[in-house]
């Protein structure tokens, strides 16, 4: 894995080298390996990368590499896990066996676009072609790997993370209010926006192509809309959800079972080529624990799991990953963190990331990640399965309540929210706590007191497409939070052909994947120097999930019903089922405890007057309703206090 920048444009005065340099600088927690810097001084043109050695360990697989031809210029972070296959179609002498350079040669017999859709990986690239001056900037399929770019003070930048960005000397940019909305709708920054005006992040399946003339310095600063007609798509998400629908296989429980099964061996398969040492996070759930079993029946040696415990019992996955390893022979390695030890990660949070986030998970992702570095350079993990085969609770159950909503009327459903507003988030959590040993084992919730909540929320909703985002945003009105800012809750619009269920999982892999969980997979890994291979997110894998029918996803309210038929080939069902927990800290708990100086000092009000950006009245009122434990405003304090740290770390 790397980290790639570049420009074009005058160096901010300086000599093109050095700025590209000082640009790759930030992200040598990318690339520790290596770092290389290619320039045209004649037309202002600098790209530079930094290396993390993964496959090529040699000085041939450096970059930025130019192509036997020497028409092309690239820098590449990512993988290529078929480049060994594409190799083979191709004909000439190689000089080493990195993906990149088999990447090029492709380029330059098929040309880009063709090159990519015969690939199967995960990447960020530019291409700079020196022969018609254009420079192209691509990204992978699912989004895995991040690349911004965009136009700033007569400087056509783009980099692997926004602070390669802003090392260049004439870097300058003001925060864009509508992103800043949209994040506390999405706990993060959804493409192709930044939290800039003006910067953008590359949506995933995408290709732009701008010619020289058109960035050249002294031309007009570009928005996203002004790039749409140079910009391709060389895979579509919605081609495969719709062309999905109308293929659906007709295959029995136990033929779907066998061709997930080949297809999730061969996935895995293609991600265990490495020049370094490799190995898993493990969890304990269904899509670490398939990817692992999955991994163990492929190589000789025992595979390497990484998890880590808590000492409080509602947050640990610990003893449930360590009897899934035993089961399947792992070498395994666990690590159990204090609260203290998880907390301190916080003040990271804002380097790590770049740019407001706030998935709160992304503190133990971090945290597992600096346990693997230890002793591995890359690890699998399970992302992916939850969007592709109904996995999230919403996906089983919103369409059940969607229905019943739709039976009600207006004043029954006002009814039945005000019934579920009447005790607190703590109120409710009691009293299911009290009578657990009643319920069924569908009903005995981690957090039962916050799904009421967001239930009652969900009362409210005129659409489907309204229910879902009632379902997964923060703040419902963020435009009633951050001052002049405008409000854009809608999604692209899924295929007409999908239902419900299967429109939530589109809108899951066109949005939450690649804008939250990848982001939040590829910052925490990145930052101790560790790649991340997710092989559920295999193109051709996906496109099988599609073809699916929804009936082999969710099997009686029971999300990923044919991975698990394909899991206890491997792992005795017992081991697996249980409650979903997600992978959580307490941050609720936190906030009113050790963490509330911290959190108080940053919602000063008179702090978010001075500001500007916020208005403190509704912060306020959140803040003390969820410290007098009225509500479990935890997930909406956390936007705001993520926000407020990193403004003021990029003052």
């Amino acid at each position: 894995m790397c980290g790639i920048a570049g420009f074009i444009g005058a160096g901010g005065g300086q000599d093109l080298t050095r700025t590209v340099q000082a640009m790759t600088d930030t992200l040598v927690h990318r690339g520790p390996d290596d770092a290389g810097a290619w320039v045209d001084e004649v037309r202002g043109v600098a790209l530079g990368h930094r290396r993390l050695s993964i496959l090529d360990l040699s000085p041939a697989g450096h970059q930025p590499m130019l192509s036997a031809c020497g028409r092309y210029v690239l820098v590449f972070n990512g993988e290529i896990y078929n480049h060994l296959e594409l190799r083979r179609e191709l004909s000439g002498h190689w000089r080493g066996h990195s993906d990149t350079e088999t990447l090029l040669a492709g380029i330059c017999a098929w040309g880009l676009e063709e090159t990519l859709k015969k690939t199967v990986g995960m990447f960020a690239l530019a291409l700079w072609d020196r022969k018609t001056a254009c420079l192209s900037l691509a990204r992978d399929r699912m989004g895995e790997k991040p690349l911004y770019f965009g136009w700033n003070n007569k400087n056509f930048l783009f980099g692997s993370e926004l602070k390669a960005l802003q090392a260049h000397p004439d870097f300058s940019a003001e925060v864009d209010r509508d992103a800043l909305a949209l994040y506390l709708r999405r706990n993060c920054v959804p493409a192709p926006y930044s939290i800039y005006k003006g910067i953008f992040k590359l949506p995933p399946a995408t290709i732009i192509c701008l010619p020289y003339a058109k960035i050249a310095p002294g031309t007009t600063a570009l928005s996203w809309h002004d790039l749409k007609p140079a910009c391709s798509r060389y895979w579509s998400l919605d081609d495969v959800a719709r062309q999905g629908q109308g293929r659906s296989l007709d295959l029995s429980p136990a033929e779907a079972t066998e061709r997930l099964d080949a297809q999730l061996r061969q996935a895995v398969g293609r991600c265990l080529m490495s020049d370094v040492p490799l190995g898993a996070f493990l969890s304990g759930g269904i899509d670490s624990s398939l990817v692992v079993a999955l991994m163990q029946t492929q190589v000789r040696q025992p595979v390497q799991t990484f998890t880590i415990g808590f000492d409080n019992v509602q947050y640990n996955e610990a003893e449930q990953a360590k009897a899934v390893a035993r089961h399947l022979g792992t070498d395994h390695t666990e690590l159990y963190v204090t609260a203290q030890q998880a907390r301190e990660v916080i003040p990271q949070l804002p380097g790590l990331y770049d740019e407001p986030f706030a998935d709160s998970s992304q503190i133990p992702t971090f945290l597992v990640a600096q346990l693997a570095r230890r002793k591995i350079t890359v690890a699998l993990s399970g992302d992916g399965g939850d969007e592709l085969f109904g996995g999230y609770n919403r996906h089983s159950w919103a369409p059940a309540v969607w229905w019943r909503m739709a039976a009600m009327p207006p004043w029954g459903r006002k009814l039945a929210a005000r019934s579920l507003s009447m005790l607190t988030s703590q109120q409710w959590d009691s009293s299911f706590r009290h009578c657990a040993p009643l319920l069924p084992g569908k009903l005995r919730q981690r957090t039962p007191g916050d799904k009421l909540q967001k239930l009652a929320n969900a009362l409210g909703a005129s659409s489907q497409l309204d229910l879902y985002n009632r379902l997964t945003s923060h703040w419902q009105s963020p435009d009633a939070v951050v001052l002049q800012a405008t409000d854009s809750p809608s999604l692209a619009s899924a295929p007409a052909e999908l239902g419900f269920a299967e429109s939530m999982m589109f809108y899951d892999q066109c949005g939450y994947l690649p804008d939250d969980i990848l982001v939040k997979v590829d910052r925490a890994t990145m930052a101790v120097s560790l790649e991340a291979r997710a092989p559920l997110l295999d193109y051709q894998l996906v496109e099988l999930a599609w073809q699916l029918p929804l009936a082999q996803k969710i099997h009686q309210g029971q999300g990923k019903w044919l991975l698990r038929q394909v899991l206890y080939r491997y792992v005795p069902q017992a081991l697996i089922e249980r409650p979903k927990m997600g992978f959580a800290v307490p941050i609720d708990e936190w906030l009113r405890g050790p963490l509330r100086d911290w959190a108080e000092s940053l919602l000063d009000e008179w702090r978010l007057r001075q500001e500007g950006y916020f208005n403190p009245a509704p912060i306020r009122q959140k803040w003390q309703e969820h410290l007098a434990g009225q509500f479990n405003w935890q997930y909406q304090i956390w936007d705001i206090l993520m926000f407020q740290a990193w403004l003021a770390e990029n003052r």
